[in-house]
C-alpha cells in the first residue's frame, strides 16, 4: 500500500509539473495593447500581463566609449527589484561604454533598506543586482564583464529609518573596476 501511494504521489507531482505553455512564444504587449514580438513587429494584441514595454534605440542614448556622466544609481521601489523606466537611459548609457571597451569590468551591487532580516534583504539585494545585470545583457553586454553582488541592508548610502532615507538605500550601484 506504502509502495502504490508512493508511486501515485510520483506520478501526480510529474503530472503537475508539465505544461503546454511555450514560453519561446510567449507576447509582449506594449502600453497600447500591441502584441510586439521578438524580432519587433507588430502584431494583433493579446493580453499578457499590465507592464510596460518600450523599444529601445541605444544608438540615441550615449557616444560609445564615453564614461557615463553623473550618477549610476538604479533605484527601486519597496520590496521590488523592477527597474524603473526613468533608469533605462542611465542603463542604456552604461551599457555602451562596457560594450565598447572589452576591459571594461563591472559590478552591480545590490541594497536594501533596513526593513527585514538579513536573509531576505540579502537576497532582494541579489535580485536588484541582477535585474540590472539582465538588463545590461539584453542591451548586448557579455556576461563576463558584470558581476552582480548583494550587500542587503549591511551598506547604507542614506542613515535614518525615515521614508527618503530608505529611498535612498533601495538601490543597485554599477561601479567599474
Amino acid at each position: 500500500m506504502k509502495r502504490f501511494l508512493l508511486m501515485l504521489g510520483a506520478v501526480v507531482l510529474i503530472a503537475g509539473c508539465a505544461s503546454d505553455v511555450k514560453l519561446d512564444e510567449v507576447p509582449v504587449v506594449d502600453a497600447a495593447g500591441t502584441a510586439v514580438s521578438e524580432s519587433g513587429s507588430e502584431g494583433a494584441g493579446v493580453g499578457v500581463g499590465s507592464g510596460n514595454v518600450t523599444p529601445v534605440d541605444i544608438g540615441k542614448s550615449a557616444q560609445p566609449g564615453a564614461m557615463p556622466a553623473g550618477p549610476r544609481i538604479v533605484y527601486f521601489d519597496y520590496d521590488s527589484f523592477i527597474i524603473k523606466p526613468e533608469f533605462q537611459a542611465l542603463i542604456e548609457t552604461n551599457a555602451h561604454f562596457i560594450k565598447a571597451g572589452k576591459a571594461h569590468i563591472v559590478v552591480i551591487e545590490g541594497h536594501t533598506d533596513e526593513r527585514g532580516g538579513r536573509e531576505y534583504n540579502l537576497a532582494l539585494g541579489q535580485k536588484r543586482a541582477e535585474a540590472v545585470r539582465n538588463a545590461l545583457g539584453l542591451l548586448g553586454v557579455a556576461d563576463g564583464q558584470v558581476e552582480a553582488v548583494s550587500f542587503g541592508k549591511e551598506k547604507p548610502a542614506a542613515a535614518g529609518s525615515d521614508e527618503a532615507a530608505m529611498a535612498q538605500n533601495r538601490r543597485a550601484e554599477i561601479s567599474y573596476r
